[in-house]
């Protein structure tokens, strides 16, 4: 009997399981908005130079004629963002005239910005444009080096203290270091405390998860995992309404950090999973956790029936199969495991590679930021659907690459869209978006199926770590626009489409049993490939002699 045997004695998908998961869940879709915040708070306003400070001059011809004099346009009509004539050119004041050769410098009083959509920006805060603009995708950067760096620390705690401590010290440093980061005023100090953030991230997801899907029976662990992704996506149409009604950057980062004040004091109701506790020798406490589970869920009386032995013997089935990894280079040691090894790690890389690179990056499609934050949060319901029901009808394999190659086509494509058309770029866009989701929600469930049991955790951590890397890679990408605008499209198709070929070396394992250990994985690919050199051998005998049946020849 299998430990899962035992959480449906206890009242299977009860009311337990539902509140425990409504309360996890809520933090994750909270968890999004910090993840895509500095779309708003790091916008970028249209601005132009400060004038030399002139009064009487802009006294006597009026401030727009003075910006005029003072600062050139740009192609488009607009005042130039970075530059100034170094003398006012007083010429431009009259119709249709036109100044050539002017010498021009930058802006060295500073800048004037619009604050029409954004009253602050850490943007307009600290003048990061023009020169400094590159530190605005160096923030976001060192958010995503916290995100690793959690997966690193938060994954090994949780092996050693369970699931709950780390969970509940992400809660409360995110809730701090969240409010730190409206508090300070050195962008050094907002660096460090979103670090520290991004830190958190890896603590929520992986412990939510871990405590959803171990205090869930098997039947409900598919519909869980449905949800936490769709929990993620609720986060990104909550941080579009949320920016939309406050609109500073101070105030917005301090509204979406709150709020884990709240899931830090709720979350010592949760209990620590049971099956950590019993793998830790803790089988007293477990046995408390497992009757309170009981009583909530209505089988009060199946819980008190519960002993230490009893609850022994359901879990040393389940862990009985295999030994749990210590090593990382099992993933690189047998033929196997090395080729789903490589393979995830170019397509875990590259999906979380395009897809930080297309949602960290709206004001380039020129409409309003709100409305492509929603149009990004929303097209993912649909595609997740379609996403789900091809990975049971179809299958892994087809699902995830066939989702990635579209991203990449869709992204690329967008080069080829004139700039005018605005409305079909965003549109193709939030097309490829939706694609690289539904891939991450179905790459999640295809690794854990392509791993054995003894190294799944393994895997699973280390891929995780390949996807943080490309999610740090993702700012550091976009930053080679200020060179060549079509290296960002370039650099984040052309790796999406690499992921979805990659992705047709790995087995497919829809409807296969999982795989124990190493050993019988490395058994099953043989098999496979005896069979199918069979195969070939009989195609290759028919071939040769068409008069001879292929079944009567291998006789």
């Amino acid at each position: 009997m299998a430990f899962t045997d035992l959480l449906d004695a206890l009242g299977g998908v009860g009311r337990f399981q539902l509140v425990s998961t409504a309360l996890l869940l809520l933090p994750c879709s909270l968890l999004a908005c910090h993840n895509f915040l500095q779309n708003f708070t790091a916008a970028v306003p249209p601005h132009h130079c400060q004038s030399p400070a002139n009064h009487s001059a802009a006294a006597v011809y009026g401030s727009g004629a003075w910006l005029r004099a003072t600062v050139p346009l740009d192609p488009l009509g607009v005042p130039e963002p970075c530059r100034r004539f170094t003398r006012p050119q007083w010429a431009l004041l009259s119709p249709n005239a036109s100044v050539h050769g002017a010498a021009t410098e930058g802006c060295k009083d500073g800048w004037v910005y619009d604050h029409s959509v954004f009253p602050s920006t850490i943007v307009t805060e600290w003048d990061l444009v023009c020169e400094a603009r590159t530190l605005r995708d160096l923030a976001q950067s060192v958010y995503m080096a916290g995100v690793l760096a959690g997966a690193a620390v938060f994954g090994s705690l949780a092996d050693r203290l369970g699931r709950k401590a780390p969970l509940v010290w992400s809660y409360l440093q995110l809730a701090v270091s969240g409010a730190a980061t409206a508090y300070f005023s050195s962008f050094g100090t907002y660096c460090f405390c979103r670090f520290l953030m991004g830190m958190t991230f890896s603590g929520i997801i992986l412990n939510s998860l871990s405590l959803v899907v171990e205090w869930m029976p098997t039947r409900g662990r598919t519909v869980a995992g449905i949800l936490l992704g769709y929990s993620f996506t609720s986060g990104q149409l909550i941080l579009a309404g949320v920016a939309y009604l406050i609109r500073p950057w101070r105030w917005l980062q301090f509204a979406v950090s709150v709020p884990f004040l709240v899931s830090f004091l709720y979350s010592w109701w949760l209990p620590e999973s049971s099956r950590w506790l019993l793998l830790h020798g803790k089988s007293q406490v477990a046995l408390k956790n497992l009757r309170k589970v009981a009583a909530m869920n209505g089988r009060k009386e199946e819980g008190e029936r519960l002993t230490k032995e009893v609850v022994n013997s359901y879990i040393q089935s389940e862990f009985a199969t295999g030994r749990p990894s210590n090593s990382v280079l099992d993933l690189f040691r047998t033929p196997a495991i090395r080729k789903v090894t490589c393979c995830l790690m170019v397509v875990w890389f590259c999906n979380s590679l395009a897809y930080y690179g297309l949602a960290m990056d709206l004001q380039k499609f020129g409409l309003s930021v709100y409305l492509v934050q929603v149009l990004f949060g929303v097209i993912d319901i649909p595609a997740m659907l379609v996403a789900t029901a091809s990975m049971i009808y179809v299958g892994r394999r087809a699902t995830v690459a066939s989702f990635l190659i579209l991203a990449g086509l869709m992204v690329i494509s967008n080069m080829f869209v004139p700039e005018d058309m605005q409305s079909l770029r965003t549109a193709q866009a939030a097309l490829g978006k939706g694609c690289l989701a539904s891939s991450f929600i179905c790459v999640y469930l295809f690794t854990g199926e392509l791993y054995p049991t003894e190294i799944r955790q393994m895997g699973m951590g280390f891929a995780s770590v390949n996807a943080r890397l490309g999610g740090l890679a993702a700012p550091l990408l976009t930053m080679l626009g200020e060179f060549s605008a079509i290296l960002p499209p370039v650099g984040f198709g052309v790796p999406s489409i690499l992921a979805g070929l990659a992705v047709c070396f790995l087995a497919e394992t829809r409807d296969v049993p999982l795989v124990e250990t190493i050993e019988a994985m490395e058994r099953r690919v043989k098999e496979r490939l005896s069979r199918k050199d069979a195969e070939e051998k009989v195609e290759e005998v028919s071939l040769q002699q068409p008069g001879v049946s292929p079944l009567k020849e291998t006789i």
